[in-house]
């Protein structure tokens, strides 16, 4: 079985055996909890298990070049699955705050609950339940990952180290969140020419350090990284994040529905002021430019109108730009690598799963 495989197996055994726990422990709750957890386990069925597997190769980078024989320990799994728990509660917040209907093809958990609202006839509007429970239903999941994170770091030798970073992944991406919805309102009073700068500023807080970065950093940490190895992991880190990022702004605009899961255009409706939307803007004139952004944004945008925007966005040559910053991030990388006191074989699983981040069509 392929690496990648075997951890995203082992990651969702972990998650089941915390499931498992997790409802024998609220049994006394009544059938109404028992709904509450069921639709928590709901959100962390498929996925690409991206941060476990890059926790995995922080690790085991490190573990490696130490002790070749070394193997993986609980400690691993459990923060590989607290990870994917917090990716989930990341998650249900942003299709809220996105008014999105689906995730990875299936209704987005605010929709799930507002259908079993429904389902069970209970009074009162099913919408306003579906948003209220989704808010707590991600605050749960939260709430999860840091019962994981402390198992995992449970006397544990370098748990301050791991703490420390896990702590500023949750910080960092909150912010990040917070930058990316004020940005969709604050950018009209903001000079054209820092917009790209800013949606930089949001990619690297929200989806870079958080997706790729942190999650290298922390696996490393569990393994007694010295600083040295932490500096040459987060040089990589951190532009493959960037890289991953621009891949998914371009997926959210150009992104075949049936492959990605989520509408066509679907960053177009949700008005998303993406680097792909600020190099646009940048190239065109005043009277496209009002096209643009009269339409950005709308909720009831039709095929038609996507379609236009979608060749705007491509002739404007803000597409070919982003492709370029995206090789370029990847490259960057790629020399990162180079000379770092990482175990040879991890480094070349690094190199695949930068290629699986950044050259994707989900």
């Amino acid at each position: 079985m392929p690496l990648s495989s075997q951890v995203q197996q082992a990651t969702a055994d972990r998650l089941d055996r915390f499931l498992t726990d997790a409802r024998a422990e609220s049994a006394p709750y009544g059938p109404d909890a028992a709904m509450f957890l069921d639709a928590a386990a709901e959100t962390l069925q498929g996925g690409k298990r991206l941060r476990a597997r890059f926790c995995h190769s922080g690790w085991r980078s490190v573990a490696r070049a130490a002790d070749r024989a070394a193997a993986e320990t609980d400690a691993l799994w459990d923060l590989c699955a607290a990870l994917e728990i917090f990716q989930s509660a990341a998650l249900v917040h942003d299709d809220l705050i996105d008014n999105s209907d689906t995730r990875r093809g299936r209704p987005a958990a605010h929709r799930a609950l507002e259908a079993r609202h429904g389902e069970l006839a209970w009074s009162g509007g099913a919408e306003a339940f579906g948003r209220s429970a989704a808010i707590l239903l991600g605050d749960l999941l939260i709430s999860w990952s840091d019962d994981l994170l402390e198992r995992a770091l449970a006397q544990h030798p370098h748990a301050v180290t791991v703490r420390r970073e896990y702590a500023r992944m949750r910080r960092d991406v909150t912010t990040g969140q917070f930058l990316d919805i004020a940005e969709e309102s604050a950018w009209r009073v903001n000079p054209d020419a820092e917009h790209a700068e800013r949606a930089l500023r949001v990619v690297s807080l929200k989806s870079a350090r958080y997706s790729i970065e942190q999650p290298l950093v922390l696996g490393a940490a569990l393994a007694g990284a010295d600083d040295d190895q932490q500096r040459a992991l987060r040089a990589f880190g951190h532009p493959i994040g960037m890289a991953f990022q621009l891949r998914d702004d371009v997926l959210g605009v150009f992104g075949d529905e049936s492959v990605t899961g989520k509408p066509a255009g679907d960053d177009l409706r949700e008005g998303k002021r993406t680097v792909l939307i600020a190099l646009t803007r940048e190239r065109l004139d005043a009277s496209t430019r009002n096209v643009l952004d009269d339409l950005l944004g709308d909720a009831d945008l039709d095929a038609a109108q996507v379609a236009a925007l979608q060749a705007t966005i491509a002739e404007s040559g803000a597409l070919e730009r982003v492709e370029d910053m995206i090789r370029t991030y990847a490259a960057e990388a790629d020399r990162a690598l180079a000379g770092a006191r990482l175990d040879n074989a991890s480094v070349s699983d690094l190199r695949e799963l930068a290629r699986a981040a950044t050259v994707r069509t989900a």
